[in-house]
């Protein structure tokens, strides 16, 4: 019930909801769409092995979940790295008093 209440807020926030079964398997063009990024900088991502990924005949497929498994690290990292910027401000009192 708690997830149908999430949907309804974002959508009454003007936001886009899109449903994806977690083992739907995305083209590259989908799966740089979800991941709010051009198809260009996701392939960049595949070929470096930053994120898993198999071919049908001469096309890339994405697994849905290993899509946002990436992208939780990379926020996490991410946020990481703002904690500790923060935390190194307070410390040399670089910033708001």
């Amino acid at each position: 019930m708690r997830l149908l209440v999430d949907i309804l807020t974002e959508m009454a926030d003007g936001n886009a909801v899109k449903v994806v079964p977690v083992h739907t398997e995305l083209t590259t063009q989908e799966a740089a769409d979800l991941f709010n990024a051009s198809r260009r900088y996701l392939i960049k991502l595949l070929e470096s092995n930053a994120l898993p990924y198999y071919r049908t005949g001469k096309h890339r497929r994405i697994r849905f979940s290993d899509l946002m498994r990436y992208k939780a690290e990379r926020d996490q990292a991410s946020a990481d790295a703002m904690n500790e910027l923060s935390r190194q401000a307070q410390e040399l009192r670089i910033g708001y008093e």
